[in-house]
């Protein structure tokens, strides 16, 4: 299993929160998504560590990732 962070734009709220979280809950091999809206940090495991399309998802849910 694999641990990713990522730092992202534009999250303001709760539902920001739960947007991302499912968003990036549904891309195949990820078994946790803990958000810290305080510091926009979102941290992904999985069993198998597809960074773009968690990027794609963090994107879908309306929100930037920082490079």
């Amino acid at each position: 299993m694999s641990v990713s962070t990522y730092t992202v734009t534009g999250m303001t709220c709760g539902h920001c929160v739960s947007s991302v979280t499912e968003e990036v809950g549904a891309v195949p091999g990820v078994t946790g998504v803990e958000v810290d809206l305080e510091s926009g940090r979102v941290t992904v495991s999985a069993d198998l560590s597809d960074d773009a399309a968690i990027r794609a998802a963090i994107k879908e849910a309306g929100y930037t990732v920082i490079d």
